[in-house]
């Protein structure tokens, strides 16, 4: 299955990460081959991938924040626990994964995918179903930290039992669970944070999985953060707990 992904940032990742087909780019007429543009058209001339100029209005009807550029691809792809976990072994590191139960927002979930890759997460992993895949508009809200990252599709429940196999700590982030103190020895070795979706939190199930539930501590008077912040804010609490 072919896809069409827009944005420079979008598409230059996806060059660079070379963890797709790319069959052609189009970039519209009037856009100077400077910056981020020129980069791209160097890399495609590398790869062999045909670079054509076409009207804007083209791009336009693929999505409107196209940024002057439009690259056809092949399908995601998606990787499984297995390679994230070999991944962490490879960097000789203690494994840090990021799992979302059920996100459906595509700007949240990309958002996280970038906060993670940043960070140094070894892998993502995602439900089998009533979650948000992949798709073209999570690429371009990761800003292309997702053609970087190993994102696998799985039973979150089966995956956090395989995990605590593998002597690896399960953290859910929820508004029900105790608040995380500063240097949370909670967060400091092998990970796993579980962030739940933007309205319902965690599943039952998977929070009961869990080895520990934890919530930001919250001072003003919003009583809670979005998926994406949260999740975020947590990754990098974990991050500066782990050790360097």
């Amino acid at each position: 299955m072919k896809e069409l992904i827009y944005s420079r940032n979008a598409v230059y990742e996806t060059l660079s990460a070379r963890r797709r087909q790319i069959f052609s780019i189009e970039i519209a007429e009037g856009v100077q081959e400077k910056g981020k543009i020129a980069e791209i058209i160097k890399l495609a001339l590398q790869q062999k991938i045909k670079v054509s100029r076409v009207p804007r209005p083209k791009l336009d009807k693929v999505h409107q924040n196209n940024q002057g550029i439009v690259a056809e691809v092949s399908a995601y792809p998606y990787s499984d626990v297995i390679e994230i976990l070999a991944n962490a072994r490879a960097k000789g590191e203690l494994p840090f994964i990021l799992m979302l139960d059920s996100l459906q927002d595509p700007q949240n979930f990309g958002t996280l995918i970038r906060t993670a890759e940043a960070l140094g997460v070894h892998g993502v992993v995602i439900p089998s179903a009533r979650t948000v895949d992949v798709t073209p508009a999570v690429v371009n809200a990761s800003s292309g930290a997702s053609e970087h990252m190993l994102t696998a599709q799985a039973n979150l429940s089966q995956t956090i039992d395989a995990l605590k196999d593998n002597d690896i700590w399960v953290v859910g982030l929820d508004q029900a669970g105790a608040e995380i103190e500063a240097g949370s020895r909670h967060l400091k070795g092998a990970l796993a944070l579980v962030v739940g979706s933007e309205g319902e939190g965690l599943h039952d199930l998977v929070r009961k999985k869990c080895d520990i539930v934890l919530k930001l501590p919250m001072k003003g008077r919003i009583e809670s953060l979005n998926a994406a912040v949260a999740g975020s804010v947590a990754l990098y609490l974990a991050y500066l707990s782990r050790p360097k």
